[in-house]
């Protein structure tokens, strides 16, 4: 009889950086100790929203005493998971010795195309679960945002949906603002 191979975070960073990964040319998250491939190549569409946010975020977080970080590992041992996600908003230190965690993170968001599902489910329940107190879902095919706040026992007791016509910002960052229109308009 076999069983699934689980990995712990300090499993995955060691093959990582023995270049386990690098050598069959794919990207790679740990999700509750499985390996998750994250598609490639992104479509342009995802591309183009990250790429948006990215730079809405930079100026923003700066604004705000905090760094803005794309598509980084995740440290959330406590989850034996390291995702990856699209954007992330993090307390301002150094991260060149180590992964932020959860502590750090002040807003993520997951670009979904292609993973709707498992960003507006499985993704949720893990950024929850570890107590990231914002996660957005930018909700290409459908133009909308949905927006998870307040974890509660591992459940965001606060979801929204910001459509066309809304304006979004973090709850760090109030003033922070963000036009559902615009983004989808390519206007940001």
């Amino acid at each position: 009889m076999s069983t699934a191979l689980k990995l712990s975070v300090a499993e995955f960073v060691n093959m990582a950086k023995c270049g386990a990964f690098a050598q069959i040319n794919r990207r790679i998250e740990l999700i509750r100790g499985e390996l998750r491939e994250k598609l490639i190549p992104q479509g342009p569409v995802h591309g183009w929203l990250v790429t948006a946010l990215n730079n809405w975020s930079v100026k923003q977080a700066n604004r705000f005493g905090m760094i803005a970080s794309c598509q980084v590992p995740l440290d959330l041992t406590a989850q034996e998971s390291m995702p990856e996600p699209d954007l992330m908003w993090l307390q301002k230190v150094s991260y060149k010795e180590r992964h932020p965690t959860w502590q750090d993170v002040r807003l993520a968001i997951e670009v979904a195309d292609s993973s709707l599902k498992s960003d507006l489910t499985e993704k949720a329940e893990l950024y929850a679960e570890a107590g990231i107190q914002e996660y957005w879902v930018v909700d290409a095919p459908m133009k909308q945002i949905h927006v998870f706040r307040n974890p509660v026992k591992g459940v965001y007791s606060t979801v929204s949906v910001a459509v066309e016509g809304d304006l979004i910002s973090p709850e760090v960052a109030a003033d922070a603002l963000l036009s559902v229109t615009q983004l989808f308009q390519d206007e940001l």
